[in-house]
């Protein structure tokens, strides 16, 4: 299990900063030291290995978001969105190889021909939006966010903000931490009751 982890790991860093198509199996052999022939029978393929990462991405990003949400008391659903954006830039912080594979254009053409990427994608995006919705609603039960916002619709925007300046950083572009407090008074505004 331990070489099959070294080739996942290597791998996802391999994708995420150099690309699929520029990454071969020699260079990930070479790199993990194993055989050529171990990556491939514990995948098949680079895009089973490739399938592999992004399997194991969704299921670390839902058991963190798990994780975070046991037993944390919020004062309020505002409170709670407020949090779900701090711990999602967070996260992107920690797994940062992951969350930049994440937004390589590669897995999104893989998802038009390949039903299994598709489903792993929109399980980690609809899995992240459905915890933005969360806050937002229970924002809305308790009043700390108005009645008039739409769940969903918002909390797809919440993501694609806090998302963006995820992308921003990872592809050193800005220094996202700088709009750090923007994003939250954003928030605020965009959900206040």
């Amino acid at each position: 299990m331990k070489k099959k982890e070294s080739i996942l790991k290597v791998a996802t860093f391999m994708f995420a900063h150099k690309g699929f198509a520029d990454t071969s199996g020699q260079e990930l052999a070479r790199l993990t030291g194993v055989a050529e022939g171990t990556i491939f029978y514990h995948f098949k393929t680079k895009e089973g290995l490739l399938l592999a990462i992004l399997e194991k991405t969704r299921d670390e990003i839902v058991d963190q978001f798990e994780r975070f949400f046991e037993n944390r008391p919020f004062n309020s659903g505002m409170e709670m969105t407020e949090e779900v954006i701090s711990f999602y830039l967070y996260l992107a912080g920690l797994m940062e190889d992951k969350f930049l594979l994440l937004h390589r254009h590669f897995l999104y053409k893989f998802s038009e021909s390949n039903p299994e990427f598709r489903e792993n994608l929109e399980d980690i995006y609809n899995c992240l939006v459905d915890i933005f919705e969360k806050a937002i609603v229970t924002g809305q039960e308790d009043g700390s966010i108005g009645k008039e916002v739409h769940p969903r619709k918002s909390a797809l925007i919440l993501f694609t903000m806090a998302d963006g300046l995820v992308r921003f950083k990872n592809y050193n572009l800005y220094d996202a931490g700088a709009l750090f407090n923007e994003l939250m008074r954003a928030c605020r505004r965009m959900l206040q009751a």
